[in-house]
């Protein structure tokens, strides 16, 4: 596995406890980076059940979400309550990443099979007639080093040097923003367990509560605007979220004093049309770069991992020419079964991109209108809410 993220832990985990042997190359040497995804949806938190890591993660620190909340120009016109929905987990988590990768990581080394290298940068794909049979790779020593593997697995994120590297096509779309994000203590008189959505004509901000008690603020500019936001100082960022939260001003001011405590995330999708070669697959954001609405990359990443680790069990098995077919045949599969789920993500979150754009008087009136009618029909906002969050569990009766 090269990247050891949610995708590629989530991989390992699962083979290693089945009994084979893997090794994840994770180029950083630490798994606490900044400004990374933390929002597992229920499915996801379903999941983590399932690998055997939640209740670590619950030890360490989580947060349970319990509500939803869009407000246009101060004014709430959608809201939702998770407690509504008949799953066994129902409410989403925001998990410090960090926390999370750690999990996964010390399930997984209970296992003799499992080897993580951290520190581990990836340089060249090895192929022998056209199938790929392994990866050059520079150690955390500096020293060059090569690791042959029957199923090389690019989990290395929406950057991936896999991607790169694999001569796969892939198509890549910049969309029209950019979302600079920055953390702050969560004000007196907000409700720690709620996700909000500040709408004001073509800007927006979420506003995503964090473990401990925190909040997570990711705002929009236009493509490559953050140079214009610069201009005016720190002062022209706290303006800014001034027009959607002005209740956040204060706090705002004595947290974030300068742009060290920011960062900007480059939106943009990437569609893999194949995912895998003779010796290869992706995975995660390598193949299917999503965008932050609705948080569902980490969540796609772990559905991702666990899912191929299924198909790949028996394949893996089998040795020689037919075991390289069976693992071929397992990687397609693994496309086949995952590209639909990801397709309607994909969906609704471009569809909420362009509805959190509008700029014309006439269409922002159609999108307050449009959430105001799913505030009031339980129907349509399960609808809509069950396709970002509840796609893998199966409903309980009532």
């Amino acid at each position: 596995m090269v990247g050891g993220g949610p995708a590629g832990l989530a991989l390992a985990l699962g083979l290693a406890g089945d009994g084979h042997e893997v090794v994840v190359l994770e180029q950083s040497p630490r798994f606490d980076r900044s400004f990374r995804g933390e929002s597992l949806s229920p499915d996801g938190v379903w999941l983590l059940d399932r690998l055997g890591v939640l209740d670590t993660v619950v030890e360490r620190g989580a947060l349970v979400v319990e509500r939803l909340e869009i407000a246009e120009n101060g004014r709430v016109v959608m809201s939702a309550d998770f407690a509504d929905y008949p799953y066994a987990q129902r409410y989403p988590m925001e998990i410090p990443q960090p926390t999370l990768l750690a999990a996964l990581a010390e399930a997984g080394a209970a296992y003799p099979g499992f080897d993580l290298r951290q520190g581990a940068k990836v340089t060249a794909l090895t192929e022998e007639d056209g199938d790929v049979t392994g990866v050059r790779y520079r150690g955390a020593d500096g020293e060059e080093r090569e690791l042959r593997a029957r199923l090389v697995v690019g989990a290395d994120g929406r950057y991936s040097k896999t991607r790169e590297l694999s001569g796969l096509a892939y198509d890549k779309q910049p969309l029209e923003r950019d979302v600079v994000w920055l953390r702050m203590p969560r004000p007196d008189g907000w409700q720690r367990a709620c996700y909000r959505i500040r709408l004001q004509g073509s800007r927006h901000g979420l506003f995503i509560p964090t473990y401990p008690d925190d909040i997570r603020i990711g705002f929009n500019i236009p493509k490559g605007g953050l140079k214009e936001l610069r201009k005016g100082g720190i002062e022209q960022l706290h303006r800014r979220i001034d027009e959607i939260a002005p209740e956040l001003s204060q706090g705002l001011r004595e947290s974030v004093t300068g742009w060290s405590g920011t960062t900007v995330l480059d939106i943009f999708t990437v569609a893999t049309p194949e995912w895998s070669r003779p010796g290869l697959t992706l995975m995660g954001d390598a193949a299917h770069t999503l965008t932050p609405i609705l948080g569902q990359g980490v969540n796609h990443a772990l559905i991702d991992g666990h899912t191929l680790a299924g198909l790949l069990d028996r394949p893996l098995r089998a040795t020689g020419r037919r075991g390289s077919e069976l693992i071929r045949t397992a990687t397609l599969r693994f496309q086949h079964q995952r590209e639909e789920a990801v397709r309607i993500s994909r969906g609704l979150q471009m569809r909420q991109e362009r509805a959190f754009t509008y700029d014309n008087q006439l269409a922002v009136a159609g999108r307050s209108a449009l959430y105001r009618i799913m505030n009031r029909s339980r129907y349509l906002q399960k609808r809509v809410l069950c396709s970002a969050y509840f796609q893998l569990q199966p409903e309980l009766a009532r």
